[in-house]
């Protein structure tokens, strides 16, 4: 059913391109006579260029994942609360970009830096293709500016790694209860007396991958242990397909040199203003707009790639 409803939605979109244009036909021939007429044929011309540029991303997403939500998560490197700022900065801007196509976010687990920023965040993205588009941006993001927190009004370099996982609510994968080690905690921070007197914070351990998954934002104890099983269900989902495709690159041949941690972006805010991806080398100087969730090139680059190479 739901790759029946993707075909439709596909085919929709295929129809609807060749409507806009039948008018865009229409509407330059009547320029031809009419000079007024010249800038509706700008407009419909940009309006049907966006629209094929997204029905060309749409067929680059061949696996069943792609069509799922997102799980991401952002993790500050070393660097304290600079680090840290940096990592509730890459937040706000992908809250930004989701708000912005109109999928919904969910906070799954926030924690909050002792002095600023996040020590670690979690987000549910929900919406058609959102972990198509948000794939790519898997690795780690490196910022350089003048840092707020420095007295001295020095530079200074800070990272952040973001993970991205797909939500596969539709794919069975295996979790026995006597693999699971289930412990609840007091969540540490802000909360007030709830926090400290109720063990409402979940960690879930399962023993064979040893794969952690720590929830705490929610108070209650059940809200926050099935938010871990979500987030534990996605990234055994994204362990085992890793450990197969392993299997046959190995039989392939040797495999390319992927590691998580990798530097994909970097964004500089001193002494000039650039935002360069090193995977696509797509670059902006519009360094403020990418902070504000204005990242959708950075995604197509990406994808047309990654598509164009296989």
């Amino acid at each position: 059913m739901q790759e029946l409803s993707l075909l439709k939605e596909r085919l929709k979109t295929f129809r609807e391109i060749g409507e806009r244009l039948d008018y865009l036909r229409e509407v330059y021939e009547l320029a031809e006579e009419d000079p007024e007429m010249a800038e509706e044929v700008r407009r419909e011309y940009e309006d049907i260029r966006r629209l094929l540029e997204e029905f060309q991303l749409k067929l680059l997403f061949r696996r069943e994942e792609d069509y799922q939500n997102a799980i991401l998560e952002i993790h500050p490197g070393a660097g304290g609360t600079e680090s840290q700022d940096w990592a509730e900065m890459l937040l706000r801007m992908y809250v930004r970009w989701a708000e912005r196509r109109g999928y919904k976010v969910s906070v799954l687990d926030y924690q909050k830096g002792e002095e600023a920023g996040i020590k670690s965040a979690t987000l549910l993205i929900q919406g058609p293709y959102a972990y198509g588009y948000l794939k790519g941006e898997k690795g780690v993001h490196r910022l350089v500016r003048i840092s707020p927190f420095d007295a001295q009004g020095r530079r200074h370099t800070s990272f952040a790694a973001v993970g991205v996982l797909p939500e596969m609510k539709d794919v069975e994968v295996e979790i026995k209860p006597e693999d699971l080690k289930i412990e609840t905690f007091r969540s540490s921070g802000a909360g007030g007396q709830h926090v400290n007197k109720t063990e409402s914070a979940v960690r879930i351990t399962h023993i064979p991958t040893g794969i952690v998954v720590v929830m705490r934002s929610e108070r209650s104890q059940h809200q926050n242990r099935e938010n871990a099983m979500r987030v534990l269900k996605a990234r055994l989902y994204e362990y085992y397909r890793r450990k197969q495709e392993e299997k046959l690159k190995e039989l392939a041949g040797p495999k390319s040199s992927i590691e998580w941690g990798h530097q994909i972006r970097s964004y500089v805010l001193y002494p000039y203003r650039l935002v360069k991806d090193h995977r696509t080398g797509y670059e902006t100087s519009n360094a403020e707009a990418v902070l504000d969730g204005y990242i959708d090139e950075f995604i197509k680059a990406y994808l047309f790639q990654t598509g164009k190479d296989g």
